[in-house]
């Protein structure tokens, strides 16, 4: 299956993630340059590591999903969105790394359940953004 060049060149006027025009602070879902520094320019590495991130991060999510916070749900979704978090920072999925802290910040000051409810959301919006520039990248 051919794939698209995932050079930092090639992507470094890439337009985000569902077709929408980036402002002037918006950045794509993935950086490409530090995933091509990451993987020293192997851009088979780059796909796999992309697809490993992929399929973890929808699975992390759906778990991050499930609604109850009680007793050792917490403990398992703080460990969940940190090991995202360090595999998003990996691949340059820098609004997923940063979500996730977001989360993680969340659910350690043991506030309202709202605010747990927004930071998963937000972090839904942001695995959903890199899935979806994955998607397109990594598309024969």
């Amino acid at each position: 299956m051919p794939q698209r060049s995932l050079s930092s060149a090639a992507f470094a006027a890439a337009p985000p993630a569902h077709g929408l025009a980036a402002g002037p602070a918006e950045a794509p879902a993935i950086d490409f340059a530090h995933l091509a520094r990451q993987s020293l320019g192997d851009q088979s590495l780059e796909v796999e590591l992309l697809q490993l991130f992929d399929r973890q991060a929808a699975r992390i999510v759906a778990e991050i999903g499930m609604p109850d916070l009680a007793g050792g749900a917490r403990s398992e979704r703080l460990d969940l969105a940190h090991t995202l978090k360090g595999s998003a920072r990996a691949v340059g999925a820098w609004d997923v790394g940063e979500a996730c802290e977001a989360y993680e910040a969340a659910l350690k000051a043991d506030g309202a359940a709202a605010t747990v409810i927004e930071a998963a959301a937000r972090l839904r919006r942001a695995v959903a953004a890199a899935r979806a520039l994955i998607a397109e990248t990594t598309a024969g």
